[in-house]
C-alpha cells in the first residue's frame, strides 16, 4: 500500500516580502489601440495587481490548509489531493480533477458543499504541490493511470464517481471507458469531441456545424495554447518572473471561458470571486508551476484521440460556452446516458461558477444511482 502523507502549505515570509517587493515594481502598459478584445484590461490588471500586494494571504492560507491533503507517491510522480470524508463509511465517492490554467482550489467552493460524499480532489502532476512526471510524456493515459491508481490502489476505493473539465475532460471520459468496473458513473459538463477524422466523415449538419464553429473561434482565440505547445519555456519564463504577467495570463482565461461578458473583465468576479482569482494566482507563484503546467499543451494530452465510447450511466449538462453541443453526439458516446440538458448558467469552469446548481446535479445523479 502506497505511503500517504499529511500536507499543509506555508508560503514562507522571504517568498511574500520578494512577491510584494515585485508587485510594487510592476511596469503596467496600456491597452493597444485596436487591439483585439480579449478577457483583459490594463486597467482591470491595474485593479489585481493592487489587490494582490494587499491580499491577506496567511488568512486565506488558513482557509486552504482546513481542507485535509495529502501527497502520496504513484509511479514516478509525488501526487497531492485533498481528501475530504464523509460521515458515512458507505457514502459515494466522487473524483473532481481539474484543468487548465485553474487549480484544485479553484473546485473548493463546490467540495464544500458535498459533504455527504467521499470527495477526493488532486492537483495533476506538474500542477500545484504534485511534482511533474520525472520520466515520460504527460499523457492522457497516463493520467488515467495515476487517477485510477489514487483512488484505487493509495485510498482503498472499489467504486467511484468521476468529473473532469478542460485537460481532464477527454481523462474523465477515458478513465469511465478504460475501468467500467470502479466507475460507478461520470459526470459530464464537457462532453465528448470526436477526433478529426471522425469530424471529417460528419454527416448531421448540426454536429458538423458544432465543430466547424469551434475551429473558426480556434484560430483567433487558440493564440495561448499554441504558445504553450511551441515555445513553452520561454513563455514560462516571463511569467515564473513577472507576478503581474503571471495574473494577466491566468486571469484572462478564466475571463473568456466563463460564464461573463468579456467586455468588461471585472464581471468574471461574479462568477469566481476576486479572493479566488488571487488564490489561484498564488500557488502557481508559490510553487513556480505555470512552466510543468504547460506540458500537457506540447506532449500531446491536450489534443483529442480516439476513446472507446462509456458504457457507465452519464450525466451531461452542457456548460454555455459549448451550448451547440448535438445531443446526438453525447447520445452516441454515452450509452447509458441518465440526463443530458443545457446549462442556464456556468461556463468552461461550471463547478467552480454555479457550484450550488452543480452540487444539486450530483446529488442528484448519484441518488438515480442508488448511491445515496
Amino acid at each position: 500500500m502506497t505511503q500517504v502523507r499529511p500536507f499543509a502549505f506555508h508560503a514562507g515570509d522571504d517568498l511574500l516580502d520578494d512577491l510584494r517587493r515585485r508587485l510594487d515594481r510592476t511596469r503596467l502598459l496600456p491597452d493597444s489601440p485596436r487591439a483585439p478584445a480579449s478577457g483583459m484590461s490594463a486597467e482591470y490588471l491595474g485593479e489585481l495587481v493592487a489587490s494582490w500586494r494587499d491580499f491577506d494571504w496567511r488568512e486565506r492560507e488558513r482557509w486552504l490548509n482546513s481542507h485535509p491533503q495529502f501527497l502520496a507517491d504513484i509511479g514516478d510522480a509525488t501526487v497531492h489531493f485533498v481528501h475530504r470524508r464523509a460521515q458515512r463509511d458507505d457514502a459515494p465517492v466522487l473524483l473532481v480533477m481539474h484543468g487548465w490554467p485553474h487549480t484544485f482550489a479553484l473546485q473548493l467552493d463546490f467540495v464544500d458543499l458535498l459533504s455527504d460524499f467521499h470527495v477526493v480532489v488532486p492537483s495533476f502532476p506538474g500542477f500545484a504541490f504534485s511534482s511533474p512526471y520525472r520520466d515520460g510524456p504527460f499523457t492522457e493515459q497516463r493520467l488515467v493511470d495515476t487517477m485510477h491508481a489514487l483512488m484505487t490502489d493509495v485510498l482503498g476505493y472499489s467504486r467511484y464517481l468521476t468529473y473532469g473539465e478542460d485537460v481532464s475532460a477527454n481523462v474523465n471520459d477515458l478513465l469511465a471507458a478504460s475501468h467500467p468496473e470502479a466507475v460507478a458513473g461520470i459526470l459530464v459538463t464537457h462532453a465528448h469531441f470526436v477526433y478529426q477524422d471522425e469530424r471529417d466523415a460528419l454527416s448531421d449538419p448540426a454536429e458538423a456545424a458544432f465543430f466547424s464553429r469551434l475551429g473558426e473561434a480556434h484560430g483567433p482565440d487558440g493564440a495561448y495554447g499554441h504558445v504553450q505547445a511551441t515555445r513553452p519555456d520561454t513563455l514560462a519564463v516571463a511569467l515564473n518572473d513577472s507576478p503581474a504577467g503571471l495574473l494577466a495570463w491566468l486571469t484572462e482565461k478564466l475571463v473568456e471561458w466563463g460564464d461573463s461578458p468579456t467586455d468588461d473583465p471585472r464581471a468574471v468576479e461574479r462568477r469566481i470571486s476576486r479572493e479566488r482569482i488571487l488564490t489561484e494566482a498564488m500557488i502557481y507563484w508559490a510553487t513556480e508551476s505555470i512552466g510543468s503546467s504547460f506540458r500537457p499543451y506540447y506532449e500531446g494530452a491536450d489534443q483529442p484521440a480516439p476513446i472507446p465510447p462509456v458504457t457507465v450511466p452519464a450525466s451531461v449538462h452542457i456548460q454555455r460556452h459549448e451550448w451547440d453541443y448535438p445531443e446526438s453526439l453525447a447520445r452516441r458516446f454515452y450509452r447509458d446516458l441518465r440526463a443530458f440538458e443545457r446549462l442556464d448558467e456556468g461556463g468552461h469552469f461550471a463547478v467552480a461558477e454555479v457550484p450550488q446548481a452543480m452540487a444539486q446535479r450530483v446529488r442528484a445523479f448519484a441518488d438515480g444511482l442508488g448511491l445515496l
